[in-house]
């Protein structure tokens, strides 16, 4: 004899795994926020800081992803311009 489907078991066991997997991961960037606490120089251009290496970090990603965005706008862009069908040229 087979019991009844409990759908309410899935989405429980769902939400608990997915709530585990939440905390490891706020659990994982709250170490690598302290891992990186220390203090490094930073040569830019005109200028050198001391910072916290956590927020060279988080200046290399955000750069990274404001790039990333960046391009796909233009290879977005480049793909449609490339689909457009050409204008005629007016007859003189």
């Amino acid at each position: 004899m087979r019991l009844p489907h409990r759908p309410h078991v899935d989405e429980s066991r769902q939400f608990y795994a997915r709530l585990i997997v939440l905390a490891v991961l706020v659990g994982y960037a709250v170490a690598f926020i302290l891992e990186n606490g220390s203090s490094v120089s930073v040569h830019f251009v005109f200028a050198t800081e001391h910072v916290s290496l956590i927020w060279v970090i988080l200046l290399a990603l955000a750069v990274g992803l404001l790039g990333g965005i960046l391009l796909a706008q233009l290879e977005r862009r480049r793909r449609r311009r490339s689909h457009e069908p050409a204008e005629p040229a007016d007859p003189v």
